[in-house]
């Protein structure tokens, strides 16, 4: 009968990054993880692929039906001390985001069934109550593509098919907004509630609460969309996908004078900012793909794993919405997220 000590134990030391949607990859580093044999990774009592494996570092692959982020590292009859992960747990599927999805002051999540440029979809806008209850909203806007939320709670949502921002009410009664903004995509609010938005063609519209309509910047045109966030410097932060894999988040001055802010990550989509001034990307950096996080000093690491996430958004209970291109997940982040004042 082998005779196992302490010291031949797994033991882990770090794992990279702090949370994962299924088909994320966490990467764990530390010491015995295959001393003995092939080493096993435990997600609650689901057991995760193994990517790589080596005596002080395995990739383990998220996979589906997880529900805890208690991670254990088992090595023969041996097995780590528990580190806790975030993991995404599903709210929604059989959708189509392809920008970020919008959060009311109660917790009430807003996300699209967008469709490929010309497709009528049955349900255009979906509401996902705080029971995880979801119920169609909107279903006339063709192409439902940016949504955004103002101060009293009526949702803005722009058509890249038709050019026009649409307001919905919390009851779903809809009303043209503006027109005229070419491949309208993603949109935002400063702190005195004039809206911009973002035409992927190269520019980005503002429109006063009188409804008039300037052009704010012109930037480079992208292949599928501009994705717009305000952070608490004031600046409009503005993504948009290029045929680079070397895309950058533009930050862009109250006067309208655009500088990148970060260069580096890959197909740069949805954004949002927290309470502290980091800024969330979804992109990938480094050929990892997930969520990307990026401090004040442009210092960036990746915060989330996983595949085709679109947009991202913060609830008022400090979980992160993550979006990817069919289903919602909601992790548990502990994160309060910046909203213009």
């Amino acid at each position: 009968m082998a005779i196992f000590k302490d010291s031949d134990r797994p033991e882990i030391n770090q794992v990279s990054p702090i949370a994962a949607i299924p088909g994320g990859e966490f990467q764990i580093r530390g010491r015995n993880l295959a001393k003995i044999n092939r080493p096993r990774v435990l997600l609650g009592d689901v057991q995760a692929p193994i990517v790589i494996g080596s005596n002080s570092f395995v990739i383990a692959r998220v996979p589906e039906g997880v529900s805890t982020g208690d991670m254990v590292v088992e090595c023969g009859l041996t097995s780590s001390s528990s580190w806790h992960c975030g993991i995404g747990v599903q709210i929604a599927d059989s959708v189509h985001p392809v920008a970020n999805p919008a959060v009311d002051n109660f917790g009430n999540v807003y996300t699209t069934f967008s469709g490929s440029r010309g497709q009528k979809t049955p349900v255009s806008v979906y509401r996902i109550d705080v029971n995880y209850e979801m119920k169609p909203l909107v279903t006339d806007i063709m192409n439902a593509t940016g949504l955004v939320l103002d101060d009293e709670g009526v949702l803005y949502v722009s058509s890249r098919y038709d050019g026009i921002v649409y307001q919905v009410t919390p009851s779903g009664d809809m009303a043209v907004y503006v027109e005229g903004m070419g491949v309208a995509t993603g949109m935002a609010f400063d702190h005195d509630r004039n809206l911009y938005v973002g035409d992927r063609s190269g520019t980005i519209f503002k429109i006063s609460r009188q409804r008039q309509i300037y052009v704010f910047c012109t930037v480079e045109p992208s292949i599928a969309a501009y994705h717009l966030a305000f952070g608490p410097d004031n600046s409009l932060y503005v993504t948009g996908p290029t045929t680079s894999s070397f895309d950058s988040v533009h930050r862009i001055n109250p006067a309208g004078e655009s500088e990148v802010f970060y260069r580096g990550l890959g197909r740069p989509q949805g954004l949002a900012f927290d309470a502290e001034g980091h800024l969330y990307v979804a992109a990938s950096m480094g050929g990892r793909k997930g969520v990307v996080k990026i401090d004040p000093d442009a210092r960036a690491e990746l915060f989330l794993s996983g595949p085709n996430i679109a947009g991202l958004a913060f609830t008022p209970s400090k979980a992160m919405i993550v979006a990817t291109n069919n289903a919602l997940f909601r992790v548990d982040v502990g994160i309060q997220g910046f909203l213009p004042s």
